[in-house]
């Protein structure tokens, strides 16, 4: 679901792009993106002082029109009744603006919190159970991947129509998507051909779920800056897609869906200056040590809206025109990429 009464629903960014140490910042934030047109932000959930529930609270309770959505929290890190009592709250302290998106988590990261990863069957047991509860309905005597739950209700009154959206883009993930989901929400750094490939999956997982073509909304992730200079390079680009591919799994991913060559991700690990870095590199690295590394990322595995603001306004389009139905503006704050705003409307009316 867009903000159809915002000027630009299509477009939408992230409330505290990458790590912060203030998230107060969100409020600012989500009040200049609504200024701005934009019909959404979305909140990538930490776990230090980027709690979901209370960070979309202050964005909602400090706007009037933008929604706001996770993307994403877990399935499996709150009890059902309470991840469902907080999406509820927020559906109902904004009048509806609230969107939840869900991720399966890193792997690593499971382990270490003694989390199991969340599989399909969970997943589907999973959102079922919150739409259950948000209609009204009582959830009595199951036991299954979700736990052994005897009795929920929140109550009968209850009628709240939240969009769930995936945050991945496995390709078995992405089918799975188009056949439970509203929307699929993507990844920073995936090329034209990996979004049209994105795509085509979710129409796969439509039709084997008799759903209309098009049903699953999607929204891929486009890191911007705005005339970056090197350090800005180098931070926001460079040392995100190095920390991707630290995770293992997770490079793998990206690199199958946009087909690309292997080599230069084992490279990259067998880097002694990467093997050194004890932590996620985008928090960590220094600027020298990301400079080397930006030797070891092909220039095509950091496609981006970047440059002046209408090289940026051309690549949000771009994102629209290979099957995109919104796009995740990541890495620039609203103060940030403001600019860039006036050179996509200008591109818009040319279009009209």
């Amino acid at each position: 679901m867009t903000n159809s009464t915002a000027k630009h629903p299509e477009l939408s960014c992230y409330l505290l792009p990458g790590h912060t140490t203030s998230p107060a910042d969100a409020i600012t934030e989500a009040q200049q993106a609504e200024t701005l047109g934009l019909g959404k932000v979305w909140l990538s959930e930490r776990f230090d002082v980027k709690d979901a529930g209370v960070i979309c609270s202050a964005a909602l309770a400090s706007t009037s029109a933008i929604r706001v959505a996770t993307a994403g929290t877990n399935l499996h890190t709150r009890h059902p009744m309470v991840l469902a009592t907080m999406c509820s709250s927020l559906h109902y302290l904004s009048g509806g603006r609230f969107t939840l998106g869900l991720a399966r988590g890193v792997s690593i990261r499971n382990e270490l919190m003694g989390l199991k990863s969340v599989n399909n069957q969970q997943f589907v047991e999973g959102i079922n159970i919150l739409r259950q509860l948000w209609r009204g309905d009582k959830v009595m005597g199951y036991d299954g991947p979700m736990g052994h739950l005897p009795y929920l209700s929140m109550g009968d009154w209850l009628d709240a129509n939240i969009p769930i959206h995936f945050v991945g883009f496995g390709a078995k993930s992405l089918r799975f998507a188009g056949e439970h989901f509203d929307g699929a929400h993507l990844h920073t750094f995936i090329t034209d051909h990996g979004l049209r490939r994105a795509k085509a999956m979710l129409n796969e997982g439509e039709e084997k779920a008799g759903r209309a073509p098009n049903t699953v909304k999607m929204w891929p992730v486009l890191a911007t800056a705005l005339n970056p200079s090197r350090e800005d390079y180098l931070r926001k680009m460079v040392g995100r897609m190095a920390t991707y591919m630290q995770a293992p799994g997770y490079a793998e991913m990206l690199i199958a869906l946009n087909e690309w060559d292997t080599e230069p991700l084992e490279a990259f690990r067998a880097n002694k200056t990467v093997s050194s870095i004890a932590g996620g590199i985008d928090s960590v690295a220094t600027l020298e040590q990301l400079d080397e590394i930006s030797t070891l990322i092909p220039d095509e595995w950091l496609p981006s809206a970047s440059g002046s603001a209408e090289q940026c306004a051309l690549a949000w389009k771009n994102q629209l025109d290979n099957g995109a139905d919104g796009v995740v503006i990541h890495g620039s704050t609203p103060k940030e990429f403001a600019p860039v705003i006036k050179a996509y409307e200008t591109l818009k009316a040319q279009a009209n």
